[in-house]
Parts: C-alpha cells; sequence; structure tokens
C-alpha cells in the first residue's frame, strides 16, 4: 500500500491515477485546503491533516503502508514571503510528524516532492543536482529544509528517501479526468488558457528586457504525466534497494514567457490581450534543468518533450472543466 499525502491535489491526483493503473493499491491523505475530493478516482480516501498526529497514528495501524509520497505542501512564493509562519508549520514541522509516525511504524520508504526553487538564482544553466541550493523565499528554503531533514534521517534511522527537484509543472492528464485546477491561479499556461476563453481580461507578462531572446523570462516546462512517472520509477528504484538521492525532472529546454503564449494562441486558435508589466523581484531572466541523472539512475524517459503538446493536454481538460 502507497500513501499518498496531498493526492488530491495537480501533481498528487495524476500519480494516484499511474500507480492505480499499474496495479498499486493506494490511499490518498488529504486536507482538501487547495485539493479537491473529486480528483480522487482512484484508491482510498482519508481526509486529514499532517498537524493532526493521533490520526496520523490510526491510519498507519490500520494500513499496512510500504510507502510515502509527500505533495502537501503549500507553494505559493508570494505568500510565503508575507507569511512565513504558515509554511514553516506546513511544510517543515507537519512533515516531522509524518516522519515521526512513519519511524514509529517502521516505514522506511519516501518520496518527496521538491522544487527547482531550492537552488535560487541559478549560477549557470541548465541546472544540475550540484549546482548551489540557495532558495530565496521561504517557500524554497521550507523545501531546502526537508530535504536536509530526510538526509540526516537517512542517516540516522535508515529512511530512503528520493528527492525529486521539478522545474515547471504543466499539461494535463491524456484521458482528461484530472488537470491543474488552482486558486488562486497562479501558473501561466492555465492563465493563458483563461485568456483565450475570456474567462479572464489578459495574460500579463513580467519584464520584457531580461538578456533573452525576446526579452522574457525563460522556464524549462515538464508534462505532469511524465512527472508521475518519475514518481513511480522513484518508487521502484528504492523497491530493489536503491540509495537515497536527489533528482532533477525537467525537459531540458527552456521557453519564454512570450513563446508560451504564442504557442497557447496557436493551440486554441483564439487571440487575447497580453499585458506587459515591469519584472517581479527575484525572478530569474533563465531555469533551465538538466535531468540527466534522473534518466540514468531512474531509466526515466519524458514522453511529452514539445511545449506543443504539453499545451494541447491542458487546453483539452481546460475545455472540459469549463464546458
Amino acid at each position: 500500500m502507497i500513501l499518498i499525502i496531498g493526492g488530491a491535489g495537480y501533481i498528487g491526483s495524476h500519480i494516484n491515477k499511474l500507480l492505480n493503473r499499474n496495479g498499486h493499491e493506494t490511499i490518498v491523505y488529504d486536507s482538501l485546503i487547495y485539493g479537491h475530493r473529486s480528483a480522487v478516482k482512484w484508491g482510498d480516501f482519508i481526509l486529514g491533516d499532517l498537524d493532526n498526529i493521533d490520526q496520523l497514528t490510526d491510519l498507519f495501524s490500520k494500513y499496512n503502508i510500504k510507502a510515502v509520497m509527500h505533495f502537501a505542501a503549500f507553494t505559493y512564493v508570494s505568500e510565503s514571503v508575507e507569511n512565513p509562519e504558515k509554511y514553516y508549520i506546513n511544510n517543515v514541522s507537519n512533515t516531522l510528524n509524518l516522519l515521526k509516525v512513519m519511524r514509529k511504524f517502521s516505514c522506511k520508504k519516501f518520496i518527496f516532492s521538491s522544487t527547482c526553487s531550492t537552488y535560487g538564482n541559478p549560477e549557470y544553466n541548465p541546472i544540475d543536482e550540484k549546482h548551489p541550493q540557495n532558495p530565496i523565499n521561504p517557500y524554497g528554503r521550507s523545501k531546502l529544509m526537508i530535504e536536509q531533514i530526510l538526509q540526516d534521517y537517512s542517516d540516522a534511522y535508515d529512511i530512503k528517501y528520493v528527492s525529486l527537484r521539478y522545474f515547471n509543472a504543466a499539461g494535463a492528464d491524456i484521458d482528461c479526468e484530472i488537470g491543474e485546477d488552482h486558486s488562486p491561479e497562479t501558473h501561466l499556461i492555465p492563465l493563458a488558457l483563461d485568456a483565450a476563453l475570456s474567462k479572464r481580461p489578459d495574460i500579463k507578462v513580467f519584464g520584457t528586457d531580461y538578456e533573452t531572446n525576446d526579452g522574457s523570462a525563460i522556464r524549462d516546462y515538464i508534462h505532469v504525466e511524465d512527472i508521475a512517472e518519475a514518481h513511480m520509477l522513484a518508487f521502484k528504484y528504492l523497491e530493489k534497494g536503491g540509495n537515497s538521492d536527489v533528482f532533477n525532472l525537467g525537459n531540458g529546454e527552456g521557453y519564454s514567457v512570450i513563446e508560451v503564449i504564442d504557442l497557447v494562441k496557436r493551440v486554441t486558435k483564439k487571440d487575447f490581450k497580453v499585458t506587459f508589466m515591469d519584472r517581479r523581484a527575484g525572478d530569474p531572466a533563465r531555469l533551465v534543468g538538466d535531468a540527466t541523472k534522473a534518466k540514468d539512475v531512474l531509466r526515466w524517459k519524458p514522453k511529452y518533450y514539445e511545449l506543443e503538446k504539453i499545451i494541447q493536454t491542458a487546453w483539452n481538460w481546460h475545455q472540459r472543466k469549463f464546458f
């Protein structure tokens, strides 16, 4: 049995589907603060929060849990700056609750949803796992803290972990059963799709004076199903006795904000207003990941490396969501 903490969210729900399709039994444990009960179409569901150690203890006593996948972090960067306490309690303290109960029940396998935000402003691109980790906001720092805690727990308690540092998750389930549905929404592709559907008046581009081809910032986009596949491979890696380790998940290719918007217009066959704004503080010009290690060690092979195809899956889901 695999426990998916935060499995009612965007990435967790896709992983839950893939695991079940591959014969694994799952339990989704989610507070539904940001997740959606309707996204849990597979496995068992338990409404709960990581701040409740008694509930976690009861959960582990009822189920034979052999591995945990953890997605229950708060992820809004600007909010983390405004209210760091909220992020350190949920992302760090509550994860310690989970690890405490895992130790009590001798559950030794942990797969952690980390982020490229732990790197901070890049010293070079593409970014590999050896790049210095200097996060520039409480969200990134909270994720780095957990990575460091996991290393200590691995050394002291023999908990084996894999931390997966994502770049920009995008796209949706090919079958349109689940997709990206954040509230509030902050990701570029769904925001642009909203503009294409006239759900918002425009799409904003923050910064047009970066040292890039068109002046807008460049990011690395990875399909959510490829992220899900990496988690399943990480589980198999630990099942076979793999050592604790960290891996980047990215496509190794960057697209500018303006390129993404142009591709959204091409896929949707709709025009919409684009508003150019000043840069946001702390936004690097370029963030591109090197996922060579995941490909070599986990045998991970992303299927969706063309951004237009990634956007098409998001558009298919977006239309179904609103019509």
